[in-house]
C-alpha cells in the first residue's frame, strides 16, 4: 500500500481522466492499494461541473469499467476520496487559494499534480501552482505526452516545467511502459539465461514492433493533422519498446540504471537523413473502407479538407549500431483504421543452421517470441515439434502460450493504475527522463524535415488493412514479411 498522498487531476472533467484516470484509480481503491486518507481532487473548468462531477464519475466509471468491477458498494467508498474543484488553470486567482485550503498544509504528504491538460498550459499551471504556494518537498508533477511537435518546442516545454520542479519530481508518463506484459518482457530478458542468451545478432533474425488501431481522429483532428503518426506513436511509444528490447541488462532495475541503458539504445539507432528516408520509411493515409462489418470514411472525411500530407501509417525499418544488434533490423510499424487494435512485439529468430530432417517431415519454420500488449496481454514462443497424431516423422509448428488473463484472471492489469500510484510512492524507473526525449526528438526530427523539404505525399491504404502496399515490399525487399495479428 502506497502512503498517504493527495492528487490534483488537472483537467478532472476531460476524456482522459474520466475514460482512464477515475476508472484506474477506482480499481486501485477496489483493491486497497490506497491508503485510507488519500484524497482525489479532480479539477474542472467551470463550477457547475464540479458540482455534478459525483454523478459524472460515476457514469464513467460505469461506462468504462469491465464488466463485473463496478459496485454501488465500492463507488459509496471511492466517492469519499474525490473532491471536484474549479478553477482557471492560466489565472491565479482566490480558486487556487480554494484548492489550498482543501489541501492543507502538511508539508509531508506527497502531493501529485496530475496534468492531464493540453502541454500548452503545462508552463501556466506549474507557474500558478508556485505562485500560490502549492509546491512542497514532497510535490510531483506527472505529464501527458505530447511533450511538443519537435525538440525545440519540446525542450522549451521541459524547460519551463523545469522553472518549478527540479526532474526528479517531473514523471513523463507513457502508459504502454506501465503495461504488465512489457514488465513481463524485462523479466523474461534479465531473469532467465534461456532468453538473455538468445537475444542478440548471432540468433534473431528482425525484431518487428507494430502498434495497430482500428479508430480514426476520434475528437482529436486538429492535434492530429499537425502531429500525425511519427510524432504522436513512434517518438514516444514505439521507441521507448524499442529501448526496452534493445537495451543492455541494467546493473539494477533502479530508475537511474534503467535511463543510462535506454539512452545508450537511443543514441546508437542509425540516423535516417536525406534519401535513406526514401529507402526506410513508408508513409500512408487511409481511405475510406471497411472495419469489420462497419463502413468507415477516410482521413480527409473524417478531417472535412481536400487535402493533407499528413501521415496515419508509418512503417520503419531502423538499425542499432552496436555490438550486439549489428545488422539486426527493427521493423517499425503503427496506423490508424487498421485491420485490428493491436500491440505486439515479435522477436523473430533465425533458421536452424542445418536440417537433419529430409524434405518429407515438412518444411522446419524458425523459431518466434511474440508478446502481445493489447488488447489481451500474453507471450507465446513459436517451436517445432513432432505431430503426435502422425506415426511418419512430421513436423508442425506448435505455440507455447502464457495468456497472462487467464492465468492471473484475479488481476485486473491496468497500466495507469500502475504508473499512478508509481508516481505516489515516488518511483520514476517506468516514467520517461528528460535525456531520453531529447534523444528520441534528435532522431525523429531529421526525418521530418526530409517529408517537409521535399513535399513527400502518403501513400494511400483503404481503412480496415495492414496499411499500404509499400510497406509490404519494404519487408519483402528483405526475404521478410509483418506478422499480422490474429
Amino acid at each position: 500500500m502506497v502512503n498517504p498522498f493527495d492528487m490534483v487531476l488537472f483537467g478532472g472533467g476531460g476524456d482522459l481522466a474520466l475514460r482512464k484516470l477515475i476508472p484506474a484509480l477506482y480499481r486501485a481503491h477496489l483493491e486497497g492499494s490506497l491508503e485510507e486518507s488519500s484524497r482525489i481532487f479532480p479539477v474542472c473548468r467551470r463550477q457547475e461541473d464540479a458540482d455534478a462531477y459525483l454523478e459524472t464519475a460515476r457514469k464513467a466509471l460505469q461506462t468504462h469499467l469491465r464488466d463485473g468491477e463496478y459496485t454501488e458498494e465500492g463507488w459509496d467508498e471511492f466517492q469519499q476520496r474525490l473532491r471536484a474543484v474549479a478553477l482557471d488553470i492560466a489565472v491565479a486567482d482566490e480558486q487556487w487559494d480554494h484548492l489550498g485550503d482543501l489541501l492543507g498544509g502538511d508539508n509531508e504528504r506527497a502531493r501529485i499534480f496530475y496534468l492531464a491538460i493540453p502541454p500548452a498550459v503545462f508552463g501556466a499551471c506549474c507557474e500558478n501552482l508556485s505562485v500560490k504556494g502549492l509546491i512542497h518537498e514532497q510535490s510531483r508533477v506527472v505529464v501527458e505526452k505530447p511533450l511538443g511537435y519537435n525538440a525545440k518546442t519540446s525542450d522549451e516545454i521541459n524547460s519551463k516545467i523545469a522553472t518549478y520542479f527540479p526532474e526528479k519530481d517531473i514523471f513523463r508518463i507513457d502508459h504502454y511502459l506501465g503495461k504488465e506484459t512489457v514488465q513481463n518482457l524485462l523479466a523474461l530478458r534479465f531473469s532467465n539465461v534461456l532468453f538473455e542468451h538468445l537475444w542478440d545478432a548471432q540468433t534473431i533474425d528482425h525484431i518487428q514492433i507494430s502498434i495497430s488501431e482500428t479508430v480514426g481522429l476520434e475528437g482529436r483532428a486538429g492535434f492530429y493533422n499537425e502531429a500525425g503518426a511519427l510524432r504522436d506513436m513512434v517518438q514516444n511509444h514505439l521507441l521507448q519498446l524499442l529501448c526496452l528490447i534493445a537495451m543492455e541488462s541494467p546493473n539494477s532495475m533502479s530508475a537511474k540504471n534503467i535511463r543510462a541503458e535506454k539512452i545508450k539504445v537511443l543514441e546508437a539507432l542509425r540516423p535516417l537523413v536525406g534519401v535513406e528516408v526514401d529507402e526506410n520509411i513508408v508513409r500512408g493515409q487511409y481511405v475510406a473502407g471497411g472495419i469489420g462489418d462497419q463502413l468507415v470514411p477516410g482521413y480527409l472525411e473524417e478531417l472535412d479538407q481536400a487535402s493533407s500530407n499528413t501521415e496515419t501509417f508509418v512503417a520503419i525499418r531502423a538499425h542499432i549500431d552496436n555490438w550486439r544488434w549489428a545488422g539486426v533490423p527493427f521493423y517499425l510499424r503503427t496506423g490508424k483504421r487498421m485491420g485490428k487494435r493491436c500491440a505486439e512485439i515479435v522477436i523473430q529468430y533465425k533458421k536452424v543452421s542445418h536440417n537433419v530432417y529430409d524434405r518429407s517431415a515438412g518444411k522446419a519454420v524458425p523459431n518466434r517470441l511474440v508478446i502481445r500488449l493489447q488488447p489481451e496481454e500474453s507471450i507465446k514462443l513459436l517451436l517445432m515439434a513432432k505431430k503426435m497424431d502422425s506415426l511418419e516423422m512430421e513436423l508442425k509448428p506448435v505455440e507455447l502460450n502464457l495468456t497472462l488473463s487467464e492465468t492471473y484472471d484475479s488481476i485486473r492489469s491496468d497500466a495507469y493504475k500502475r504508473l499512478m500510484l508509481d508516481a505516489a510512492a515516488n518511483n520514476p524507473a517506468l516514467f520517461i527522463h528528460r535525456d531520453e526525449v531529447a534523444a528520441a526528438w534528435a532522431w525523429v526530427d531529421p526525418i521530418i524535415e526530409h517529408w517537409r523539404a521535399t513535399g513527400d505525399q502518403p501513400c494511400l491504404y483503404r481503412a480496415g488493412s495492414w496499411g499500404p502496399q509499400a510497406a509490404d515490399d519494404l519487408m519483402r525487399l528483405d526475404g521478410r514479411e509483418w506478422v499480422n495479428a490474429r
